[in-house]
């Protein structure tokens, strides 16, 4: 993977940290790459594997020029850290966020409007390289910086584009937030589970393995999700009575769409 000069991660935590193992496994050079990371103990791996390492933005070397400089701290502290990063951006640095609910504009009011930014979503999945990330991009960002960052994303996972930013409110609440329905889906097909007079131990086993493996049949499926849905649904059988009830009027879609509607909204007033 080439980057056309240095990267700089700012936060490696477990977004940052599975990022820079993605990049490292696809040939980034260690050498490329400075960490601005306080805990010197999420970084003593990749430190041994050649990458340099900064506790703060004021111990990188002032002559450094990176090509991209990759936020990936928490969205509340970022405001604190991005200004120690505008000599960079006034020599070229390209900036690629992964911070959640900051919009392009606040880069670049910080930055400075001439600053490329792409801003991407990624999800926690990432940290097993099955993450969803959807991003976009100021005017300032070409061609070649879009496939950059398209790249960058890609060793964690699948990535989309858009071009109106204000989807990425949609976005957050769908894929960001997604893993969190998921998991919950695998909390209550337990407790379901219990009720019907399963052992706790062997409900939640039940559910963990059967959401896992249904997640790897759609991932690895050709056909679109209610195709397989159909596939395990016998005519007649007892999970078309499931169904009845989870696909009726009052059943699961109309309870999606309120949850993920008042996701967005809640995205917005962040944003």
């Amino acid at each position: 993977m080439q980057v056309g000069g240095p990267l700089v991660l700012v936060g490696c935590g477990k977004m940052g940290g599975a990022l820079l193992e993605g990049w490292l496994s696809q040939g980034m050079q260690p050498g490329d790459v400075w960490i601005v990371e306080p805990s010197a103990e999420f970084v003593q791996g990749f430190i041994a594997r050649g990458v340099h390492h900064a506790v703060e933005a004021g111990d990188l070397p002032v002559d450094l020029a990176p090509a991209v400089i990759v936020f990936a701290v928490k969205p509340q502290m970022l405001a604190a850290a991005l200004p120690a990063y505008k000599g960079f951006a006034a020599k070229g640095a390209a900036a690629l966020s992964i911070a959640a609910g900051w919009r392009i504009a606040g880069f670049e009011d910080v930055l400075g409007a001439s600053t490329p930014i792409v801003r991407a979503m990624p999800n926690t999945p990432a940290a097993v390289g099955r993450g969803m990330t959807v991003l976009c991009a100021n005017a300032r960002a070409d061609a070649k910086l879009q496939t950059l960052c398209g790249e960058l994303l890609s060793a964690v996972g699948e990535t989309a584009w858009i071009d109106d930013e204000g989807l990425m409110d949609a976005v957050t609440a769908v894929s960001g937030g997604g893993p969190a329905y998921v998991f919950l889906l695998i909390e209550c097909l337990a407790k379901a589970g219990v009720a019907a007079g399963l052992p706790e131990d062997l409900a939640m086993q039940c559910a963990r393995v059967t959401v896992a493996g249904a997640g790897e049949l759609v991932h690895i499926a050709s056909e679109p999700a209610s195709k397989l849905r159909e596939n395990v649904t016998s005519p007649g059988g007892t999970t078309l009575e499931a169904l009845k009830i989870l696909m009726a009027e009052d059943g699961l879609q109309p309870l999606m769409t309120r949850a993920i509607a008042a996701a967005t909204a809640r995205s917005r007033e962040l944003g």
